[in-house]
């Protein structure tokens, strides 16, 4: 598994267009990654296994983008293609990569404490009457979502120590290609802050690989882990 970290240019129209629109944001992040671009583009569950979350530097507001990835990724084409989409050298402090690529080996073992960020869509299922399939609908109460995070985590074979929740703004995108520019939708975003502990490191280890919840191509679903 790879892990690439981008520092974007503020400053950039097209870096301003994508974080307002993520799905744009997920097609360019799919570019780096040839063999499966059209394959995330037109399935709702990642089949690539393709995660990004973009976090913005608490006192300089500059988005880092966090893209983690099955396949080695190729960054060239934003330097040839759009040369004022990473923040260049002179804004960099001295000897930052940018962008910067590494390969992760998760090792993790049973009882392990560690802190963790979560950008998530939490949701659940609803029926329709006469449909097949429920509607997705997602949980505004804090509780609600905690819940849900501590389900998910409970699956993934990890239990949830601490959390602080923030409710982000609404997210608007769509999650196929086919489906016209008018016809978005919104996706609750909601960011856990905590710390979790190791309770099947297979089961968690392979979570991690393709991700927590839905609507993963909009940014939503990357596992961030360190020391606690």
């Amino acid at each position: 598994m790879y892990l690439s970290r981008l520092i974007l240019n503020p400053r950039s129209r097209q870096v301003q267009h994508e974080l307002a629109d993520p799905y744009e944001l997920h097609r360019t992040v799919s570019r780096a990654f040839p063999d499966g671009v059209f394959k995330a583009e037109r399935t709702e569950d990642n089949a690539t296994n393709i995660l990004f979350r973009v976090d913005l530097h608490p006192r300089t507001r500059i988005p880092t983008l966090l893209v983690q990835s099955r396949q080695h990724p190729s960054w060239g084409f934003l330097s040839t293609e759009i040369k004022d989409y990473l923040l260049g050298e002179n804004d960099l402090p001295l000897d930052v990569e940018n962008p910067a690529v590494k390969e992760m080996n998760l090792q993790l073992h049973e009882g392990q404490t560690l802190a963790f960020r979560l950008r998530a869509n939490p949701t659940v299922k609803k029926d329709r009457e006469g449909k097949k399939q429920g509607r997705r609908v997602g949980l505004i109460r804090g509780e609600d979502q905690q819940k849900w995070l501590e389900r998910k985590l409970e699956s993934a074979g990890a239990a949830l120590v601490s959390v602080n929740i923030v409710n982000e703004q609404f997210t608007r995108g769509k999650l196929f290609i086919e489906k016209e520019k008018e016809k978005r939708m919104n996706f609750l975003s909601v960011q856990f802050d905590g710390v979790l502990q190791v309770k099947k490191p297979d089961e968690l280890a392979s979570t991690i690989f393709t991700g927590f919840g839905s609507a993963k191509g909009l940014g939503f679903g990357l596992l961030s882990l360190a020391r606690a």
